[in-house]
């Protein structure tokens, strides 16, 4: 049968590596649509930085949001849903965090949820000056480590630029309390992500589910990055691209082809 919901990672996933939803692949939504299927994003990526994404397609899906701590609904610009991070907890992963990576440079950020995808990103958006030095950090907000965790956020966010992800993640996870927070990475430079415990991608996903009154077996689920592996566990069938972290391959339950080959068209032009 046919899901009754489809939804896609964003990067590396429903984008080809030029950041573009294919036309083929627009058509096979579009026409799962229409067929009667609820169709939704889940990312990484605050809301904020969604209308890129959004412009290219002929509807506006809810969005899962940065890995699953924020539900928005880009038709009405509203957050339906946000789970976030206490101040007192970030401190406390920042008290680990600088105890395993001392010695070595590194910097944090949040994504603060604030209320529109329209909010200023330097008050949504804060740094550590050591964060990232690129130029594009221009247009956040740098601020103190105090400042930084000092109001709650839907993600804390821990960047070195020395290390890979996994590496990071090697140190990292196990002296974070997974009661205290749950730890990932959506990219392989350097990055960890935190958000509040038991809150992933398949949270948001149980969102939408609920409120479209469709079981976990009715939903397929496509991604490619660690931090997709909850959903891809959740739903009734989760695929991985071929382009995907090797730990997303051993745990799906179907590989396509990669995200440059229209994988996910091709699974879903099975139904529709």
């Amino acid at each position: 049968m046919p899901p009754k919901l489809i939804i896609s990672d964003i990067d590396g996933t429903f984008l080809n590596s030029q950041g573009r939803v294919t036309p083929r692949l627009r058509d096979v939504v579009a026409r799962a649509v229409r067929a009667g299927a609820f169709f939704g994003l889940a990312t990484g990526r605050p809301h904020r930085w969604l209308l890129p994404v959004l412009d290219q397609l002929p509807f506006a899906p809810p969005c899962v949001c940065a890995n699953g701590a924020v539900v928005y609904d880009p038709g009405s610009d509203t957050v339906l849903r946000a789970f976030e991070l206490a101040p007192d907890t970030m401190a406390s992963v920042v008290s680990e965090v600088e105890r395993v990576l001392r010695g070595v440079e590194h910097g944090y950020g949040v994504e603060r949820v604030g209320q529109s995808a329209l909010d200023p990103e330097d008050e949504c958006f804060l740094i550590t000056p050591s964060y990232n030095r690129d130029a594009w950090d221009s247009r956040f907000g740098v601020v103190t480590v105090q400042e930084l965790v000092s109001v709650p956020a839907a993600k804390l966010l821990v960047r070195c630029p020395a290390m890979t992800s996994a590496e990071m993640f090697e140190l990292v996870a196990p002296v974070v309390d997974p009661d205290e927070a749950h730890v990932t990475y959506s990219m392989d430079e350097g990055l960890l992500e935190f958000s509040q415990p038991g809150v992933n991608k398949a949270t948001g996903v149980s969102v939408l589910a609920a409120q479209y009154g469709v079981a976990p077996e009715e939903i397929v689920a496509f991604g490619d990055m660690p931090n997709d592996l909850e959903m891809l566990a959740w739903v009734g069938m989760g695929v991985a691209m071929a382009n995907a972290s090797p730990v997303l391959l051993d745990a799906a339950d179907h590989v396509t082809v990669s995200n440059d080959e229209d994988g996910v068209t091709a699974v879903l032009e099975h139904w529709f």
